[in-house]
């Protein structure tokens, strides 16, 4: 029932800076009630919790991103976002959006971030 859209992804050599976003459509008024998060899933590895945003506003990093990235919601849009900076090799990843607590929502087909020079 819920899509989640993400984008933002690309290439980008070491030390640059991306802009994720996650549009999640079919919730009625519901969105900004959940705990949202960007996963990451590197090849040969287990998905990996990123960060992780309140509906208040409270937020939590993986230690790896900290200081790097922020992560950031829009509600009236229904929109996720992930500023991403001083990108390394490491996190080379299809990076996901989905609620936090509770039965997933349906994956979405994720954006590629690939950090490489």
């Amino acid at each position: 029932q819920v899509q989640l859209v993400e984008s933002g992804g690309g290439l980008v050599q070491p030390g640059g800076s991306l802009r994720l976003s996650c549009r999640a459509s079919g919730i009625v008024n519901s969105f900004s009630m959940y705990t949202m998060v960007w996963y990451r899933q590197a090849p040969g590895k287990q998905r990996e919790l990123v960060a992780t945003i309140s509906s208040g506003g409270a937020i939590d990093y993986a230690d790896s991103v900290k200081g790097r990235f922020a992560i950031s919601r829009d509600h009236t849009k229904n929109t996720l976002f992930l500023q991403m900076n001083s990108l390394e090799p490491e996190d080379t990843a299809i990076y996901y959006c989905n609620k936090r607590y509770g039965t997933l929502w349906n994956w979405g087909q994720g954006t590629q971030v690939t950090v490489s020079s």
